[in-house]
């Protein structure tokens, strides 16, 4: 419990569902490696706070769960007034679409700091046109005090189509463990469970909720292309498709169908991800949308090259040619003739993976993301007195 006396500002930080995720693990990092002297946190999930906390090493962090119903979360507005009210937090940080209605109560409780942060484009609106969304962050733009846009992808989004002045956003990247992500130089071991252990084996794979937005159909789409494309493939291609979710069975069945299960490696969610990325040759993000991935800027860490669909942020991590390659979203075969490539020539792929790892160091380390947002938190503190509204009007 948070002690009353404790004289760090407190900051409530509010999420639909605390579980494995980017955003929740990019939360797990800035809460880990902020100074314990700079702030207290709580970490507030409208839903609820899984077995995912254990992310989370430092003691003196409160979860909450307040198992939300579907829907719009309006009658749970007493309960979280409530809440603010007994905590007193000096910052409510919502973050992404499901949890920007609560910059409502943290406001009526007197919050004076209500920051809401975008991670990534909403399910069915890969593209950011869905006018019902931009409208819905229309409403809610009163109420918000600063927003964090992780990409400018994202901070565009929020200028143009929801109508936020530039000044009242922070565009800050996600950050990296550069230590927990170490290059591996010279050659890669398979990680625990790895069926493919021969000496010539070349493993390309990703990390990822297999759901729709991911695109985990498209991987294994490509890869079966893959296969066709290279006569040596069969006998060196390996995938390996590390996660969970709803089209787990659809990719299997389409991998067996191929006649090509047998060189698949599908070993479902895993809490060593360090290992199995430093176990890979190539990386392959197949996503339809994306903020700022994690797992991108963890392939980068670990020296890995990096082949990923052109959308949301990915272009402002992967220097096209020079960290990986980007190829268009929904397009096996560009997907497939790139792990093709890199395949064929180690040397340009070590090569790649090289200048990934010296580009997370200079541009993307944790340290950097930790210092960003607590000098915003601390200009926020600094300037903000009063609990009142932004000066924006509803709807416009």
């Amino acid at each position: 419990m948070i002690a009353a006396d404790d004289p760090r500002p407190l900051i409530a930080h509010v999420v639909y569902r605390f579980d494995v995720g980017g955003l929740e693990n990019g939360l797990a990092n800035l809460i880990n490696h902020m100074p314990t002297g700079a702030y207290r946190h709580a970490v507030i999930a409208l839903t609820e706070v899984t077995g995912f906390r254990r992310r989370i090493t430092r003691r003196d962090v409160e979860f909450i769960s307040l198992d939300k119903a579907p829907g719009h979360g309006v009658a749970l507005y007493p309960k979280l007034h409530r809440l603010f009210r007994a905590l007193r937090p000096d910052i409510v940080h919502t973050r992404n679409l499901a949890a920007l209605e609560v910059t409502v109560p943290a406001c009526t409780a007197g919050v004076s700091v209500r920051i809401h942060g975008e991670h990534g484009r909403d399910v069915g609106d890969y593209d950011g046109s869905s006018r019902k969304y931009q409208w819905v962050r229309r409403i809610y733009r009163p109420f918000v005090t600063h927003y964090v846009a992780l990409s400018r992808d994202l901070e565009d989004y929020l200028h143009t189509r929801v109508g936020v002045p530039r000044a009242r956003i922070t565009q800050i990247y996600n950050g990296v463990d550069l230590d927990r992500f170490p290059a591996t130089p010279g050659e890669r071991m398979p990680a625990s469970g790895d069926p493919f252990t021969g000496t010539d084996v070349w493993r390309v794979g990703t990390i990822g909720r297999l759901q729709q937005v991911k695109d985990p159909l498209n991987l294994a789409r490509a890869f079966i292309r893959a296969l066709d494309l290279a006569p040596s493939a069969r006998d060196r291609l390996r995938l390996i498709l590390v996660g969970d979710g709803p089209l787990r069975a659809e990719v299997q069945a389409l991998l067996t169908e191929a006649g090509v299960a047998q060189f698949a490696w599908m070993p479902g969610e895993r809490d060593d991800i360090p290992a199995i990325l430093g176990s890979l040759d190539c990386f392959v993000l197949p996503s339809r949308a994306e903020g700022i991935s994690n797992t991108i800027l963890e392939a980068m860490a670990s020296g890995v090259p990096v082949v990923a669909t052109d959308v949301g942020g990915n272009a402002e991590l992967v220097s096209d040619g020079v960290t990986g390659t980007l190829v268009p979203s929904a397009e096996p075969d560009a997907l497939a003739k790139q792990m093709v490539r890199f395949g064929n020539d180690p040397e340009r792929a070590r090569r790649v993976g090289r200048a990934g790892r010296a580009r997370a160091v200079e541009k993307f380390s944790l340290d950097t993301m930790v210092q960003r947002y607590q000098a915003l938190y601390d200009k926020l503190l600094s300037t903000t007195r009063v609990p009142a509204l932004s000066g924006d009007r509803v709807g416009l």
